[in-house]
């Protein structure tokens, strides 16, 4: 059996909070515009206006998963911060 190091280590928990946060890029930058693309083709079945509706939520999806994006790189660099503070 191995020794188990039963002690804090912050380090540790700060690079996998990093690593949580940052690796939800790849699934929002996947999610976003496909939820624009159905949403928007079921909106353009509605109304009939293919696909008007569904290009632009598809855009409207990327820019939103840009601004989450942002949002969790400025979280990862704020614990970045924290560490270096340390």
């Amino acid at each position: 059996m191995g020794i188990i190091n039963a002690g804090p280590n912050k380090k540790y928990d700060k690079n996998l909070k990093q690593v949580g946060l940052l690796g939800a890029v790849p699934a929002l930058l996947f999610a976003g515009p496909i939820v624009g693309y159905f949403l928007g083709h079921w909106l353009d079945g509605v109304f009939d206006t293919d696909p008007v509706l569904t290009t632009i939520l598809v855009f409207v999806g990327f820019g939103s998963a840009g601004v989450e994006i942002y949002r969790l790189v400025k979280k990862s660099s704020a614990i970045e911060d924290e560490e270096d503070e340390e």
